[in-house]
């Protein structure tokens, strides 16, 4: 019994040097911390008044002052603008396909010839909002934001082919 005992005790020993010499070699991977949105600066997004054509597909908007800033032309695609200001935001002929933008304020801003297909948009406004020719197939609006918008729909995408107003399912 007791060389049983040996044994075991032994192989237990053997089994934690294994684990332990497999821990030390392995590769070890670097921990990355994102800064929350809400502790961000605008520095930290390098964000300037002109940012016309900016390639910024998958960038991260949360929480973000972006009034007046022109990012016509730019490539926005899977950006998220989450409870952003983009009053008078200039995005004339982006490309927003696939977009999140919950509760984010559009008042004014340009939307001609934007791509907003699958966009989720939800709890975002649109008041006074240029939308002449924006294709917005497949987008997600809360329904008294599309009633509003299919009001003043008009014009074909000019990419896309896509009138504004079928878009909308006006």
């Amino acid at each position: 019994m007791s060389n049983l005992l040996s044994f075991l005790k032994s192989l237990r020993g053997f089994f934690l040097l294994t684990i332990l010499l497999l821990g030390l070699f392995s590769p070890v991977q670097k921990a990355i911390a994102k800064t929350p949105p809400e502790m961000r600066s605008p520095e930290d997004l390098e964000i300037s008044m002109d940012m016309h054509g900016r390639i910024l597909n998958g960038e991260e908007f949360v929480k973000v002052d972006l009034r007046g800033v022109d990012l016509s032309e730019s490539d926005l695609r899977g950006a998220v603008f989450n409870i952003s200001r983009l009053q008078g935001t200039n995005l004339r002929g982006a490309d927003m396909e696939d977009v999140v933008a919950f509760a984010s304020d559009f008042e004014g801003a340009d939307l001609r010839d934007v791509n907003l297909t699958n966009a989720l948009l939800m709890e975002s406004r649109f008041e006074d909002a240029s939308i002449e020719g924006a294709d917005f197939t497949n987008a997600v609006l809360s329904k008294p934001q599309q009633k509003m918008l299919c009001q003043r729909a008009n014009g074909t995408n000019p990419t896309s082919g896509e009138s504004t107003s079928q878009s909308l399912g006006c």
